[in-house]
């Protein structure tokens, strides 16, 4: 069996972090998201990732040099033109028809208790062409909903932001289907959701399996933070022994082996701290990541912030409300940051009172 993980956005929803690096490879949680990926395919399944992607840039990155490690093997099908959620099946037709086996597809941006081996075993009961895995969520009447049996998982349809109650299941964006479905989808721009998924539905062969535990969709900065909660309460569940503590550590932290914290600072709840970052004296952190080789000077307060690679934040700093700083920014001594959006290699001089766009 086989993989196919859709990494070919542009990643602007999350940006300026990803001017720095494609959104598939930003750190989440001191592992690149493609990362949490590969490793959930490779311990539940054994099987070799294929994902597809058109790479902003042409370097190597951790994760591809990672794949000897992981005992795996990806292949890059390379899109010429953006081809939507369907599109790039057909692009990677030969890959993933080979052997005839059921494959994984999944979105990039997808955070959660990955669960492929149960979704493997669903699909293989029900015998259909396709499954998608569904989500709970409280406010139904903000997404596309997945109306389907209760006994069986078959789909009955598709409802967008329905006005009235009929579905509380949205599609998390991790999928596995047959063979049978490459000869739907034609080497064009294509949705899977509105083009592909209605007919499969309407012709009885695509079932919905319902996701356990959290998931998130962390495309955007706010729902970057509310998922890292999200995955560092799983792992206190499944994994306590992962998190840091210590003296002024505060519920879940997650802390990287090479990093420096200083005297008398109360670090979480709800924080990752990266590879090399060096936190000075008396610094306040919550339901922040900051990401590897920033350094935090001393007496700072930072709340619901993500702080960008090689950062450099002042001294008696006071940092939320969803800031993002960028690669490589500097924040002066002795400001306030409310809501900013950084871009990379910039020096902030001046308080930002109100949420806007540094350019």
């Amino acid at each position: 069996m086989r993989a196919l993980i859709l990494v070919g956005g542009f990643g602007t929803r999350l940006r300026p972090l990803t001017l720095s690096r494609p959104k598939p490879l930003v750190e989440f949680c001191n592992k690149a998201l493609l990362l949490h990926q590969l490793e959930a395919l490779r311990q539940q399944t054994g099987w070799a990732p294929s994902p597809p992607r058109r790479p902003p840039q042409p370097a190597p990155h951790p994760p591809l040099t990672l794949c000897p490690q992981l005992g795996i093997r990806i292949s890059l099908s390379h899109e010429k033109e953006p081809l939507g959620t369907a599109g790039p099946l057909a692009l990677a037709r030969d890959l993933l028809a080979e052997g005839g086996e059921p494959f994984f597809v999944l979105n990039s941006d997808v955070i959660c208790e990955f669960p492929f081996a149960a979704l493997a075993h669903f699909h293989r009961q029900h015998g259909g062409e396709g499954s998608l895995v569904v989500t709970r969520v409280e406010e139904p009447a903000k997404y596309g909903v997945v109306v389907s049996e209760a006994d069986t998982g078959r789909i009955c349809r598709f409802v967008e932001k329905p006005r009235v109650f009929v579905s509380n299941k949205i599609n998390a964006g991790l999928y596995i289907f047959s063979p049978g479905i490459l000869q739907r989808i034609q080497l064009r721009p294509t949705s899977i959701e509105k083009e592909i998924f209605p007919a499969m539905a309407q012709e009885g062969q695509l079932y919905a399996m319902e996701l356990q535990g959290f998931w998130m969709d962390i495309g955007q900065p706010k729902d970057f933070l509310t998922g890292m909660c999200m995955y560092l309460q799983a792992l206190r569940a499944q994994h306590p022994e992962k998190l840091h503590s210590g003296p002024g550590v505060v519920g879940n932290v997650l802390v990287d082996p090479s990093a420096k914290i200083g005297a008398n600072c109360v670090i979480g709840p709800n924080v990752t701290i990266g590879a090399g970052v060096v936190v000075e004296d008396g610094v306040r952190i919550k339901r922040c990541t900051v990401l590897k080789g920033a350094r935090i000077r001393s007496h700072s307060w930072l709340e619901s912030c993500i702080v960008g690679w090689s950062c450099s934040v002042g001294q008696w700093v006071r940092m939320e409300n969803v800031t993002v700083l960028g690669e490589d920014v500097i924040v002066n001594d002795e400001l306030y940051l409310n809501g900013a959006n950084v871009l990379p290699h910039k020096s902030i001089a001046e308080s930002v009172p109100e949420p806007r766009i540094i350019m």
